[in-house]
């Protein structure tokens, strides 16, 4: 952990709540941070330059709503949103499932996600060695555009992930996936 005495006097003071690519949304117990001034941000960052002018191990709680599919390197990403969390810090992330239309439509979207994507990250994977960092899987949830028919098919894809995504995920697009991961240090 960063010692208060290295912290810029704002940051010893800042939200241990971090939102990053607040867009519109922006969180009132939260440090608001985005690549667009026109946004009015709390802070001004670009996430794809590292590392992230941020504190190390300074965030209890992390919040990256619609952002990382649009960054240059998830894995990069990730371990910078790992070093600013301390341990045990609760990563909150949607990205667009593989399945949405929007994941393509959408021209600055530049990765597409699986249920299993932040297995990686997690250990969980057999190619995890892409990393060091270590996350905690706390949840991961496909979403769907709420009607009657997606409520039958998010029972199959919670029941049966792996099984919906090899092929019903054509057939019934999800909409977006969730993860809520913990930060292992």
């Amino acid at each position: 952990m960063t010692p208060a005495s290295q912290l810029r006097p704002d940051e010893r003071l800042a939200p241990d709540v971090l939102n990053l690519g607040c867009g519109a949304k922006k969180m009132a117990s939260a440090l608001n941070v985005d690549s667009q001034e026109s946004i009015g941000p709390d802070r001004v960052i670009d996430l794809n330059a590292r590392p992230w002018p941020l504190p190390t191990s300074h965030f209890r709680e992390i919040h990256a709503y619609d952002v990382i599919e649009h960054l240059d390197d998830v894995v990069a990403s990730l371990e910078e949103i790992h070093r600013v969390g301390r341990a045990g810090a609760v990563l909150h992330l949607t990205v667009p499932h593989f399945s949405c239309a929007n994941a393509f439509t959408d021209p600055t979207h530049k990765h597409y996600f699986g249920e299993q994507s932040f297995h990686y990250f997690t250990g969980e994977h057999g190619h995890a060695h892409y990393t060091q960092v270590r996350f905690r899987r706390l949840e991961t949830s496909i979403v769907f555009h709420p009607t009657l028919l997606n409520k039958v098919v998010h029972r199959l894809a919670k029941a049966r992930p792996a099984a919906y995504e090899r092929r019903w995920a054509w057939m019934f697009p999800a909409w977006f996936l969730y993860a809520r991961l913990e930060v292992v240090k």
